[in-house]
């Protein structure tokens, strides 16, 4: 399951995680989002172990969504060491989301 991460543990379960972390910046009335959600899921099983996969409510917590700019939602951003290094903007396939994160796995 993705991790709920908020403005309080994002410095933890991001910033410093060892692994390449992909966060999916989303709200409850976004229906772009709900679209993702699932396939966010799904990622979360699939790389358990290999990534860290979490959500950010944009309306619980905006003080890490105004540090990194999110005007538009679903965006998911990978970060890794810290820095942000792939950025999805809008609703995309499974595979495409996997390729990214795979792209940063090593």
């Amino acid at each position: 399951m993705a991790l709920t991460i908020t403005d309080k543990n994002f410095e933890e379960l991001v910033m410093k995680s060892d692994k390449p972390v992909l966060v999916d910046f989303w709200a409850e009335w976004c229906g772009p989002c709900r679209m993702v959600g699932p396939i966010v899921e799904e990622l979360a099983k699939e790389f358990e172990g290999k990534a860290v996969i979490g959500k950010v409510d944009v309306d619980n917590n905006p003080g890490v969504s105004m540090q990194f700019g999110i005007r538009n939602i679903p965006t998911l951003l990978i970060f890794k060491n810290g820095q942000i290094v792939d950025k999805q903007v809008g609703v995309a396939p499974k595979p495409v989301l996997a390729e990214k994160i795979n792209a940063h796995l090593s």
